[in-house]
């Protein structure tokens, strides 16, 4: 079994490589429903759009270049058992990975200060990237990497509506936050949302809905995966489709997760991830080795 520095330079290839994969190549769930969506298209305007969409994906694959100028923050979805021997390591190795493909892929540095707008020039800086950390039984890593844009990012949305609207206030907090969003979050984007615990849990669950769960995934909960499915064609039926140049595909997909409340508050939360959908998983093993998915 490897040593904890062992450990620590493995962590580090290993997301390294993540990153580089989730910057490039558009996972292919995501690169189907864009197909998909092309092929549905009526409107020229729209299936315009799709078709450059599509051509952008795969220039970026031929060149091996990010597929968006814009190369997100990167937050980390991290699920590692309680025995693994990387445990100790795993933070400074993560943030090390960060700073590593900030300079070998490359990406645009986006983490700046907000008081002074100083830019430490490799995605690094306070809180960042973040480590959305679970400890579970076991003694494997699981991290998902996301690289979240600013654009789709600058469109979150979160209500608490009077508890008593229920199911109602939902669809509704959904369907404002997609019409005031518009064009911004570059569609057509995955909505995630996020319903119940605290402002920040909402906000939480949405995010990681919209980033983490594949295209074509049912809700393992029947109430949930109807209302998925109602969104979905709510949201497509306003007409904003890809860019906001109007079409039949607004969004590719809804994404919904809830925890339980408080009586007196029912935080709904809209989470936008654009076309340009990145992510990659990378597991690694007790012994060592690891693979990369998407």
């Amino acid at each position: 079994m490897p040593l904890q520095e062992e450990f620590r330079e493995i962590i580090v290839k290993a997301i390294s490589e993540a990153i580089e994969r989730a910057a490039i190549y558009i996972p292919p769930d995501i690169k189907q429903a864009l197909k998909r969506a092309y092929e549905e298209e009526i409107s020229p305007m729209a299936k315009s759009q799709l078709e450059a969409i599509l051509r952008n994906i795969e220039l970026a694959e031929k060149f091996k270049k990010p597929v968006c100028q814009d190369t997100g923050s990167i937050i980390y979805y991290v699920t590692v058992g309680y025995d693994f021997p990387g445990l100790r390591v795993l933070r400074e190795a993560l943030v090390e990975a960060t700073r590593i493909a900030t300079k070998q892929v490359p990406l645009r540095p986006n983490t700046v200060d907000p008081f002074t707008g100083k830019n430490p020039g490799d995605n690094t800086g306070r809180y960042m990237p973040y480590i959305h950390l679970e400890l579970v039984e076991g003694d494997g890593l699981e991290v998902i990497v996301v690289p979240k844009g600013g654009g789709s990012e600058g469109v979150s949305y979160l209500e608490l509506p009077p508890p008593g609207e229920g199911v109602r206030a939902v669809k509704r907090v959904v369907i404002d936050a997609v019409l005031k969003a518009g064009s911004l979050p570059c569609p057509p984007t995955i909505v995630g949302v996020g319903i119940g615990g605290g402002a920040e849990i909402a906000m939480y669950l949405a995010k990681k809905a919209a980033c983490t769960r594949k295209i074509g995934t049912s809700n393992s909960d029947p109430v949930l995966d109807r209302l998925e499915k109602e969104l979905y064609e709510a949201l497509n039926s306003l007409g904003i489709g890809p860019m906001g140049l109007g079409g039949k595909h607004t969004v590719l997909a809804v994404h919904v997760d809830y925890a339980y409340r408080h009586p007196a508050a029912m935080p709904v939360a809209v989470a936008f991830q654009c076309w340009a959908t990145r992510r990659a998983t990378a597991r690694i093993s007790v012994n060592g080795e690891y693979v990369i998915e998407q």
